[in-house]
């Protein structure tokens, strides 16, 4: 698809930094995440912390797509049966709730975008392990990134491993490119077959972002608007690194001192 933004050198440079500045952004909130904190809180302090220390945009921030409210908040905030977009608010985290925080961050116009899991206190086995299965689903995905692999390839090793753990996969959101435009061509797929969609080629900038149910793959929309839950009320885990296609292989661009180390088998 010829629509398909091919960076340069200072666009590639300007990811870089922008890609970096989100991720540190989940570094400060880590240890805030606590049995007994709002999510709005985690908002505010997500929020100062990009203004007022790094000086960035929070880019969610009144982010309204055609036939959306305007999103209200500098973060997402999606815990246990919400799939994405989850408003932060009043709601208090318990014990043993899984908490993913999506951060997007603009610098000089640039767009870096990255979400973990978290959890207050210690996390049930099944939370645990859906948070475990999907980082590994996000990671195997990565591992596909080269130029001549398909997009259809990142969604196949995606579908199969979630699947395989008795889980599912979201279909109705996705994985997008960015650069200077927050949500742009390529969609990413985090279903699908070996070989098939676009092409991949050096200088693509996208986001690897799978949604995985513990239960069904069918999702709700809340009456806010912006907030998707599970149908069947199941937990939903969720991994995000913004990717860069090189010439050999692939670069993390959302890297900091504290994000969680690849699983062995992708560092091997």
């Amino acid at each position: 698809m010829s629509n398909i933004s091919i960076k340069n050198a200072a666009d590639i440079e300007g990811m870089r930094v922008a890609g970096k500045l989100a991720a540190e952004v989940l570094d400060y909130i880590g240890p805030f995440v606590t049995p007994g904190i709002s999510t709005g809180e985690l908002d505010r302090l997500c929020h100062e912390y990009m203004v007022n220390v790094q000086k960035t945009i929070p880019a969610p921030l009144n982010y309204c797509p055609p036939g959306y409210t305007p999103y209200p908040k500098s973060v997402c905030t999606s815990v246990n049966d919400v799939i994405c977009h989850g408003i932060p608010g009043d709601k208090v985290l318990k014990a043993g709730d899984a908490v993913n925080i999506d951060v997007t961050v603009i610098k000089n116009g640039y767009h870096g975008d990255t979400s973990r899991m978290f959890y207050a206190g210690t996390p049930s086995i099944l939370a645990k392990r859906l948070g475990d299965i999907t980082y590994e689903c996000m990671w195997l995905g990565i591992s596909k990134i080269k130029p001549g692999a398909h997009l259809g390839d990142i969604g196949h090793i995606i579908q199969v491993h979630a699947e395989k753990a008795g889980y599912s996969v979201v279909r109705e959101f996705c994985g997008h490119g960015i650069g200077k435009v927050f949500h742009e061509e390529p969609q990413v797929l985090h279903y699908g077959r070996p070989g098939t969609l676009e092409e991949l080629k050096a200088g693509m900038i996208f986001t690897v972002e799978p949604m995985i149910n513990a239960g069904r793959r069918e999702i709700r929309e809340m009456g806010d608007g912006w907030t998707i839950r599970t149908k069947d009320r199941s937990l939903s885990a969720q991994w995000e690194h913004t990717i860069l296609v090189t010439e050999t292989g692939f670069e993390v661009l959302t890297i900091s001192p504290q994000m969680p180390a690849p699983p062995a088998f992708i560092a091997a």
